[in-house]
């Protein structure tokens, strides 16, 4: 090992290996940077634009840290066991899983096609269920103990008419976390969720380009503003850290305090 202080890995996820679905974009893209910025080897799961991929692991590695893409669709679980083994193949471990990847159709119940509806649960819910059983299949084969973090959504529990097969994806997230974070308890692993209420992600664009709409959400939020990714990467960052061990089968919100001030959005 050099003698160089600068030349020692530093960070409070340092040793970690974190993989990140749809983590090529928005808030995944943020957790990449966070994690990797943090210490961790980060393995970056997407579906399409692979070009933003090889960016992302140019610019991670560029900063001094350690990523790697794989092209795994998370809502086949042959694709989420290609990038666990990615992971395990690369790194020799994996210790967190953030399921991020997520998609809406902004349709209501009368207007939801059944292709629509499959398409949502498979990418936000399916996807985070395989997801966190193979990763915790792996933990428990290294031993340790490990974490699962899912990105959730407000709407876990608060309904957003013309909208419902994301909010029923997000309320399973919820119920997923919970009863997992209770079964994998006695095997030392953490299931937690973190729920963000609006991001400034290009989701949602449309939103932050029309002023009228933008007033209007920032008026809903009690701090006046949509987050930003970074903030939410921020929270990936703490629950992946050893201050964050004693927590596990919950819901972190993070949300400017728009469900207990907004009304009518």
């Amino acid at each position: 090992m050099s003698n160089d202080p600068a030349a020692v890995p530093s960070g409070t996820l340092v040793g970690k290996v974190v993989v990140v679905t749809g983590g090529n974009s928005g808030i995944g893209a943020a957790i990449v940077r966070a994690a990797a910025a943090e210490g961790a080897s980060v393995v970056i799961d997407y579906v399409t634009h692979a070009d933003d991929t090889t960016d992302l692991v140019a610019e991670v590695e560029a900063a001094g840290g350690r990523a790697v893409g794989v092209q795994a669709d998370v809502s086949k679980v042959a694709d989420l066991q290609t990038m666990i083994a990615t992971a395990v193949e690369t790194y020799g471990r994996l210790d967190v899983l953030v399921n991020n990847a997520g998609i809406e159709t902004r349709t209501a119940l009368l207007d939801t096609s059944e292709d629509d509806f499959d398409e949502v649960v498979a990418v936000n819910l399916k996807s985070a269920f395989f997801g966190t059983k193979l990763a915790a299949q792996q933990f428990v084969a290294q031993g340790g103990g490990g974490l699962v973090l899912n990105i959730s959504s407000v709407h876990e529990d608060w309904p957003m008419p013309g909208n419902i097969a994301y909010c029923v994806s997000k309320g399973g997230i919820r119920m997923l976390t919970r009863t997992a974070g209770v079964e994998l308890g006695e095997h030392g692993i953490r299931v937690v969720n973190i729920a963000p209420g609006a991001v400034s992600t290009p989701i949602n664009t449309s939103t932050e380009n029309d002023p009228a709409k933008k007033a209007k959400l920032d008026a809903a939020i009690p701090l006046g503003r949509m987050a930003q990714a970074s903030e939410i990467a921020d929270v990936v960052v703490f629950l992946a850290s050893g201050k964050a061990g004693y927590m596990t089968a919950t819901t972190v919100v993070v949300d400017g305090g728009i469900m207990q001030g907004s009304v009518g959005l």
